[in-house]
């Protein structure tokens, strides 16, 4: 008998490494077990790259909402701003309407608009329907998986 093979020498199993005698055909049982053990541990590791990337979304979704939020408000701040503005220009120091009723002419003009934008948006939500196709793909599995068409 010759020299053993030290592990470096001896052929290794390609996909993990594991090192096997030269003249071993490995059984069904062993490629069995060596892949399911592999789907397992690149599914786990599948799950944890997307957790960690879901992560990072998160945190850059967040940090976006909080900047629209800010956004927001003061776009909000300015409309309430602009509103004052423009009931004054109704009045003009004075010389034009009463203030009372400058700041009445501007309310109802924002009443108007949110009476407009409410009469849309209830026309679109009554076009919204029942998801049609996925209705019917759903009906189909049942004879699909019975092996019908």
């Amino acid at each position: 008998m010759g020299p053993e093979k030290s592990a470096v020498d001896r052929p290794t199993d390609r996909t993990v490494g594991r090192v096997t005698d030269a003249g071993e055909e490995p059984t069904i049982g062993k490629l069995v077990t060596d892949a399911s053990r592999d789907i397992s541990t690149l599914i786990s590791k599948e799950i944890q790259l997307a957790k960690s990337e879901l992560k990072v979304s998160i945190k850059f979704g967040v940090a976006g909402v909080a900047f629209f939020a800010v956004a927001g408000f003061l776009l909000l701040l300015a409309v309430i701003m602009l509103s004052v503005a423009f009931a004054y220009l109704i009045h003009w120091n004075g010389s034009g309407l009463s203030l009372h009723w400058a700041f009445l002419i501007v309310t109802l003009a924002y009443v108007l608009i949110a009476a407009l934008f409410g009469f849309l948006g209830i026309k679109k939500v009554k076009k919204v329907g029942p998801p049609e196709k996925a209705i019917g793909q759903g009906k189909q599995i049942p004879n699909a998986l019975k092996g019908k068409s």
